[in-house]
């Protein structure tokens, strides 16, 4: 990287850049990195065919420990969607009567009978990237696409080789920040990047019933609900990721219990409600995130209750756009 880094920086032909050469740093090395670098040597790939049972399929998402999978089209010999954990929840937003009620179309339907009757209207071509195409393109196409995972597909093989993350990114990215100068702002605060949601958050109590907050993931189309109790005080979060949990019980026929009834079947391993404030730098935030390995921060204020939002999502945008005004592609 060192090599790239002294042939990336400051030339007679772009005199413009001495004067704040690290604005963009991280722009450039995303631009100058191809998505194959970031392909792991040893990962688990889980791929469905589309003749697969639904209720087979997330079972095997719960198994394997992943959380989303590039479905095969047998027929069409190729790759044709991604199945996640949100498909998971709208079969259950859509379906689900009471706990009397078998959801017929998690038990029966296979895949492609899921994708035929729910995409009808909403139908769109699967997003992927190749793996020599740039670190910034795989930011700018997860970020246009409104999209959190992002196959790498081999255009000359057909072969799906990874699923990048916003995640994966950012922690690769971290690993090459100590050898970089750093930017003017990373030592600025959130408050004063703006960067993160603060209005409107969607957010739940304790007591709510796991069936609105999957009414609210779905309607507000929002990852993670803050737990907020009567004092407004944050003490948990409840995610999409967590939903998963309820075919690993085999619970999901019963959706009227509370979060917290819910979250008691969560991993030992939870982290806690990853929370900060909006005076802390993008340095610490950045640290934070990446160490913690969690999707975002709870922005919370001196009493612990909640102000805003501040995704993976937010943070590369930020880091992309050099702090400022978003670059046009980003945009």
């Amino acid at each position: 990287f060192t090599q790239e880094a002294q042939q990336s920086g400051p030339s007679p032909e772009r005199p413009e850049q001495t004067a704040e050469p690290e604005s963009d740093i991280y722009m450039r090395f995303m631009k100058s990195h191809k998505c194959y670098d970031i392909v792991p040597t040893s990962s688990k790939l889980v791929v469905f065919d589309t003749a697969l049972q639904v209720k087979k399929a997330f079972f095997a998402l719960v198994a394997n420990g992943v959380r989303a999978a590039p479905l095969w089209d047998t027929e069409k010999q190729s790759f044709v969607g991604m199945l996640t954990i949100t498909d998971f929840i709208i079969i259950l937003h859509r379906y689900y009567k009471s706990p009397m009620v078998q959801i017929y179309e998690l038990e029966e339907h296979k895949l492609e009978t899921w994708r035929e009757v729910y995409l009808q209207a909403t139908f769109k071509p699967l997003v992927n990237i190749s793996p020599d195409a740039s670190l910034f393109d795989a930011v700018y196409t997860l970020i246009k696409n409104k999209i959190h995972r992002l196959p790498v597909i081999d255009p000359v093989t057909g072969n799906a080789l990874y699923i990048l993350t916003h995640k994966r990114i950012l922690k690769f990215l971290q690993l090459f920040m100590c050898e970089m100068p750093k930017p003017a702002f990373m030592k600025q605060t959130l408050g004063e990047l703006g960067i993160g949601t603060y209005h409107d958050i969607a957010f739940i109590h304790p007591d709510t019933p796991i069936i609105k907050a999957l009414n609210i993931f779905v309607e507000r189309r929002v990852s993670a609900l803050p737990v907020v109790d009567d004092s407004g005080k944050v003490v948990d979060i409840y995610s999409k990721f967590d939903v998963i949990n309820l075919a690993a019980e085999k619970t999901y026929n019963n959706l009227d219990i509370s979060v917290t009834q819910a979250l008691k079947h969560r991993s030992q391993y939870f982290e806690g409600v990853m929370k900060c404030h909006k005076m802390e730098t993008m340095e610490t935030i950045v640290d934070r995130i990446v160490k913690a390995e969690v999707h975002r921060l709870v922005v919370v204020d001196e009493r612990s209750s909640i102000e805003g939002i501040v995704s993976l999502s937010d943070i590369l945008q930020a880091l992309v756009r050099g702090g400022g005004e978003k670059c046009q592609r980003c945009s």
